[in-house]
């Protein structure tokens, strides 16, 4: 028996803060086709590093809901990007995730374009043919200190200069650029897309669920309630507040700027930055909480620099630390099934085996995308079975998932014309 079209003008105007949204949110064909339509073909969103295409003529293919792109960094050395579809009957030029190419080579016909979507060969057509009219059709790119961001609009929010300003200035230590992928890993999990989402947004489920995330993490720093601050809960507070003093001395001397940005649901590009002190030795999210490469990022000389954590809306967050950087985003593939995309890079001179250990460096967030992803999957059952209503979150430890849905809410109420 077929389900009726969900009213989501009226889902959204009853949706009630600081509470999980309503199922069909979660499972509805509808809802999830104007998620793309609004959200993903709207926003500027996290595809993937500018380390991923670090010479001209390497290229990455993306693809977000049934827009196929490729980036290719250009003789020049310009990151570009363009739709992945051939101007002569459409075929796809690329199918490799990532390679090395002189000319982008549509392999049906052999239309020729070079690596700034000129079409530079086209045989069998007319003299008056003019191949200036059919070169690739550009996508909007953007580079925040390294971090790669594509927007499909024909109009890309324009506030984002602001946040890849600021990502840029915090990341400028580590630089990005001059790293190189060691690990890459491709998680499909069993839920929608803004479940992925919320749960990377809190830590209130870390303690029982993560055990090897946990030991560089400080509980106090997950949020708590003032109800439950016993001996043990201060006593936690206080070696956090010793550690964060500590760490903000450090990152003084380093002359970085310290202050929290926190936009996640002010503006159509919402975005966070914060440092973070790590627990235990302090120097990196690895099991013995010291770092997985020797050979640390850019020039810093400093291991005990704690965590730069950065999130994006709508589809990603990242860790900043001395010896490596770990970036997640995240792609709806159907309401049911999310992509994951896991990159750990090091420094681009670091020697596996020689400078890291792989398993050090990728172990933690392994595991813990496993429990993550695992996690998902038994909300998406809940939220897909008949006793489901919406829950409160704790205004203590998910704050930052109502900021999350707050955002999510509003721009698809924008996208729809409702706001």
């Amino acid at each position: 028996m077929s389900r009726p079209a969900p009213d989501l003008a009226a889902l959204i105007a009853r949706r009630r803060p600081g509470y999980t949204l309503e199922a069909p949110f979660y499972t509805d064909p509808a809802i999830f086709e104007a998620d793309l339509e609004h959200i993903f073909y709207r926003h500027w969103i996290y595809v993937g590093v500018e380390p991923d295409i670090p010479e001209p003529g390497d290229y990455m293919t993306v693809e977000i809901g049934r827009a196929a792109l490729v980036l290719v960094r250009d003789d020049a050395g310009e990151v570009r990007a363009f739709h992945n579809v051939c101007r002569h009957r459409g075929a796809r030029i690329l199918s490799e995730r990532k390679g090395m190419t002189g000319n982008l080579v549509c392999p049906y016909h052999q239309w020729t374009y070079d690596l700034g979507g000129r079409l530079i060969l086209a045989n069998h057509m007319d003299e008056d043919f003019d191949r200036a009219c059919h070169g690739l059709r550009p996508v909007a790119i953007k580079s925040a200190g390294g971090l790669l961001f594509v927007c499909l609009a024909e109009e890309p929010p324009a506030d984002f200069d602001e946040a890849a300003a600021l990502i840029e200035r915090y990341t400028a230590p580590f630089d990005l650029r001059n790293a190189r992928i060691a690990h890459e890993e491709e998680l499909i999990e069993a839920g929608n897309w803004k479940l992925t989402m919320e749960n990377s947004r809190e830590c209130y489920h870390c303690n029982v669920n993560h055990p090897e995330l946990t030991q560089s993490l400080f509980e106090y720093g997950f949020g708590f309630s003032p109800a439950d601050a016993g001996p043990e809960l201060l006593e936690q507070a206080r070696a956090f507040e010793t550690a964060e003093a500590e760490f903000n001395t450090i990152w003084r001397r380093c002359g970085w700027p310290l202050a929290a940005i926190e936009h996640l649901d002010d503006r159509p590009s919402g975005f966070r930055i914060q440092r973070l002190p790590i627990a235990g030795a302090g120097e990196s999210q690895t099991l013995d909480t010291r770092i997985a490469c020797r050979r640390l990022l850019g020039t810093l000389t400093e291991r005990k620099l704690g965590d730069l954590s950065i999130w994006t809306q709508p589809n990603s967050w990242h860790h900043f630390m001395s010896d490596h950087i770990v970036t997640f985003s995240v792609l709806p593939l159907a309401p049911d099934r999310t992509l994951l995309r896991t990159k750990w890079l090091v420094h681009r001179e670091a020697v596996e085996g020689v400078d890291y250990d792989l398993k050090k460096l990728t172990e933690v967030w392994q595991a813990t995308n496993e429990q993550d992803g695992a996690l998902v999957a038994r909300t998406q059952a809940g939220v897909e079975s008949a006793g489901y209503v919406p829950g409160p979150y704790s205004p203590h430890t998910e704050g930052l998932v109502e900021k999350f849905t707050t955002w999510y809410v509003r721009e698809l109420a924008a996208g729809l014309g409702l706001a």
